[in-house]
């Protein structure tokens, strides 16, 4: 079946008459409100002005609505008249001078496509939160219907199901539910509260073997007095409240640099950074962090940001997409110079290139605080405090603003797999014992990554955990996270040295950790409960059964599985074989290796791919060619390998997009074949599971950065991948084939090295040969009709060389002659190492790139058939 709209016609049924009336209608532009148009806007605003008092909230759903229409017809009738404008300038005919209101300015592809949201001044956005649902009454294995050979582990999941109720109700008996113990940073830490009628800020920290603690910092000169001493409850827990002045000043100012100083149970006095606080710096001239206590007197109006006032968000947050186009970003390394980049910096110099990308969400790592900046954010030190490296926590807050007012979707790379074993400046170690947190002896230590493992099933592990990610939800509004490492956290092998096969065996044994499978299942109920469009994507390589079912199933509760076996699908190609014997069977099958029922996200390569030691697909491709050889034709010498590598570049990722799952990710610089690797800033040090040396470079930051300057550059060839990368993402726009479900692979021939699939309403045609062209070769299709190219890499723009062009303006018309075990089919020509799609013609415009919100390259009318940002 088609991937078809319920209300649009079917565009393969073009009549003369059909094409006629088409015409007629774009005779009129599109952005002209009709007088239905008006009548219904005018209607919104008299029934919000009649019924505010008595439904506020209604009134504000009628305005919201009201303005999303307004919005949508100030844009068409923005494009409608730029296109007019466009064609009164080519015959001659002067415009009169424009008036200065910026409704009326010219604007880029991006306010068409991607129209920024608008909200009323000093609107003040508050999240609505979900109700915690209660634990079905089934035994957990509900999610079997997807999967009836799951039957034969049915006790191990009614185990952890009876593993999940139990602990459910022991939050619900002792802690007040789950809503409650989820809010554990507004207790833990420093916060502001009473105590005996008095205004002050408390101190509680769990530190059960602690002998004694107080609190120290510039509020006390780093030395204690009797008053800054806290006390032990039968919990383990240190409790100490400090009251304000009498003039109501905080005894501890905002941005005062804290610590809590320890006796731990062999008598040793330490210092520690509090778990739980929520800011973390390191002075230039000092090694180890201190915490900081965050807590701006003033709060700022919506949308203001200013050095010491609290953040006030101003946009709400977008809708939760139909699939995700993720560019995966570390803000640090996001400048085109050699610096640590900051929050703010990143708002406004990136989000702008990811808006016009077409990407639809961003997964930001390295945002919780790490001591070792090389560890790329995975060594957490402090939880709940945002790397200061790139500014204060208000920052972050508006760089996450303005990425919702551009519609994009925030999600976090989260780390709850593991912890640095950094002693001074997080939490290993914390009391002096070597559990707390984490398992005590072997377990608890990480043997490769060289880090501290969780033990899930610890009370107080479950609130700090928990808590976290309910803060950044709650704190930063981001709209969900990639969960890191989490095939480490399911298993007592953390996956090393382990091969999965598939036998479900190797998933629901003595291997697992139902501790930490319940702890995700937990995580995935608050999440889905209390933000429901929250998005969950976790990076798992074991492929566990149920992984992405629901967690009121019986299942873990993930939204996306990582397909992480595409990229080293790529990279074994890459590595392993010459052009000529590349097996698309083998390729298309790791593409489309994916669980039914459990939605993936797709990569060519991510960050792992880009560090140093390894490399990227540009690299595999074109190596040292990019240094020298990336000048565009009359700007430097030509180069096969570089020819080679341009062309692979962009079908590798087209047919990744294409059938590698439900959603996308691209890692920052990649989506053009960025030249360098990523190097931290690093010393020599030695690999802790294999004791090898391991070079330094000196504290260098001159590859720890992303090098704009050379997509933007009209003599390099990287923007012919930057460009395709953009007309890839807007196809998805207008066609939302990710998320269609048609998909068929109706050829996938190593002979020929052809791949012919359809997903959704278009047709994809790769010819991954190295030498040959295909004239006339039939290609097999669901539908009749007419067909058009919508997208070929083959465009000049692309760097390619027009042989198949979407200017040609052919039609190709599938005929009732089954081919490939399709009912109709049609011919093309396949030329050599190129990707071409194509689309009902009803929807292809030719001319469409050549109109002021014209994507370069793609030949989509209007936004498609089934636009979604």
């Amino acid at each position: 079946m088609l991937f078809r709209g319920p209300t649009k016609a079917n565009p393969s049924r073009v009549s003369s008459h059909s094409v006629e009336s088409q015409r007629c209608a774009q005779a009129i532009p599109r952005g002209v409100p009709t007088p239905g148009r008006v009548v219904a806007c005018r209607a919104a605003s008299a029934y919000a002005g009649s019924a505010y008092s008595a439904d506020p909230a209604g009134a504000l759903a009628a305005l919201e609505e009201e303005n999303k229409l307004l919005k949508t017809t100030i844009s068409d009738a923005k494009a409608a008249i730029m296109e007019l404008e466009t064609q009164l300038k080519a015959s001659g005919i002067p415009l009169p001078a424009p008036e200065n209101s910026p409704d009326l300015m010219p604007t880029q592809p991006e306010d068409f496509w991607s129209p920024a949201m608008e909200v009323p001044y000093n609107y003040e956005y508050k999240d609505r939160y979900g109700a915690i649902s209660p634990i079905p009454g089934h035994d957990g294995t509900e999610c079997f219907s997807w999967d009836a050979t799951l039957w034969g582990f049915a006790e191990h999941f009614r185990y952890r199901w009876r593993r999940l109720r139990s602990i459910r109700q022991a939050i619900e008996d002792n802690e007040g539910g789950l809503d409650n113990f989820t809010k554990s940073y507004n207790r833990f830490g420093l916060n502001r509260g009473m105590h005996e009628g008095r205004q002050g800020i408390w101190y509680r920290e769990w530190a059960p073997g602690a002998k004694a603690l107080s609190l120290i910092g510039d509020f006390n000169n780093w030395t204690p007095k009797d008053a800054h001493w806290a006390f032990k409850n039968t919990y383990g827990v240190w409790e100490l409240f400090l009251p304000d002045g009498p003039d109501g000043t905080p005894a501890i100012p905002h941005r005062s640099k804290v610590k809590c100083r320890l006796e731990t149970p062999d008598g040793q006095w330490v210092e520690r950074i509090p778990a739980w606080i929520k800011w973390a710096t390191q002075a230039w001239n000092e090694i180890q962090f201190n915490g900081v206590h965050w807590d701006p007197p003033e709060t700022g109006s919506p949308g203001e940001i200013a050095s010491d006032k609290k953040y006030t968000f101003k946009y709400p947050r977008p809708p939760r997409p139909r699939s995700l186009r993720i560019y995966e970003c570390h803000v640090g390394m996001s400048s085109q110079e050699p610096k640590v980049n900051s929050y703010l910096e990143f708002r406004r110099d990136v989000l702008p290139r990811i808006r016009a990308l077409g990407y639809n969400a961003i997964q930001i790592m390295a945002i919780q605080e790490h001591a070792y900046y090389g560890s790329f954010g995975y060594h957490v030190t402090n939880f709940f405090a945002p790397s200061s490296r790139c500014g204060t926590p208000e920052e972050l807050k508006a760089l996450i603003d303005e990425a919702h007012r551009l519609g994009i979707i925030v999600l976090m790379d989260i780390v709850h797999s593991h912890a640095s074993k950094n002693t001074n400046d997080g939490i290993n170690m914390f009391d002096g014992t070597d559990a707390m947190y984490f398992h005590g002896g072997p377990r608890g230590f990480h043997w490769m990554w060289d880090s501290r493992c969780f033990d899930y099933g610890n009370w107080e592990t479950l609130r700090f955990l928990l808590s976290n990610t309910r803060y950044w939800m709650d704190e930063f509004k981001f709209d969900g996270y990639r969960f890191d490492g989490v095939t480490s956290m399911m298993y007592h092998h953390h996956g090393l040295s382990y091969s999965f096969t598939g036998n479900y065996d190797e998933y629901f044994g003595m291997n697992t950790d139902v501790d930490a499978v319940v702890y995700l299942m937990l995580v995935n109920q608050l999440l889905h409960d209390m933000f429901p469009n929250a998005i969950t994507i976790g990076e798992d390589v074991s492929g566990m059964p149920a992984f992405c079912r629901p967690w009121h199933e019986g299942g873990v509760g993930f939204d996306y599985r990582l397909q992480m076996a595409i990229a080293d699908k790529w990279i074994e190609v890459l590595k392993s074989h010459d052009d000529h014997s590349w097996d698309m069977t083998a390729i298309t099958h790791t593409l489309t290796n994916r669980r039914y029922a459990e939605s993936c996200v797709s990569y060519a390569e991510s960050h792992d791919q880009a560090l140093v030691g390894d490399k990227t697909i540009a690299f595999w491709l074109m190596d040292k060619d990019m240094y020298d050889k990336m000048s565009v034709p009359g700007k430097g010498p030509a180069s096969a390998i570089v020819d080679r590598g341009i062309a692979l570049h962009k079908m590798i990722r087209l047919v990744t997009l294409a059938l590698g799952g439900e959603s996308y990710l691209n890692f920052m610089g990649n989506e053009f074949g960025h030249p360098e690797w990523i190097d931290f800033p690093r010393d020599n040090t030695y690999d802790p599971s294999t004791g090898r040396f391991i070079q330094g470079n000196g504290g260098s930051m001159d590859k720890c950065r992303r090098r704009w300057d050379l997509a933007d550059s009209e003599s390099l060839k990287y923007k012919w991948l930057l460009a395709f990368d953009r007309a890839m993402c807007h196809l998805d726009k207008a066609f939302g084939f990710q998320g269609a479900p048609h998909q068929w692979i109706s050829r996938a021939d190593s002979a020929d090295k052809m791949i012919v699939c359809e997903r959704g309403d278009l047709l994809f045609v790769f010819n991954f040969h190295p030498t040959r062209s295909y004239t006339d070769y039939r290609v097999g299709c669901n539908a009749s009709g007419p067909y058009k190219i919508v997208l070929s890499s083959d465009e000049e723009v692309f760097g390619g060389y027009r042989n198949c062009s979407k200017d040609a303006g052919v039609t190709f018309v599938a005929q009732p002659m089954a081919h490939d075990n399709r009912p109709f089919s049609f011919l093309v020509y396949a030329p050599s190492r190129t990707c071409v799609v194509y689309a009902p013609a009803g929807w292809v415009d030719s001319e469409a790139d050549r109109k002021p919100h014209g994507i370069a390259g793609l030949a989509v009318r209007d936004l498609g058939p089934y636009f979604a940002r």
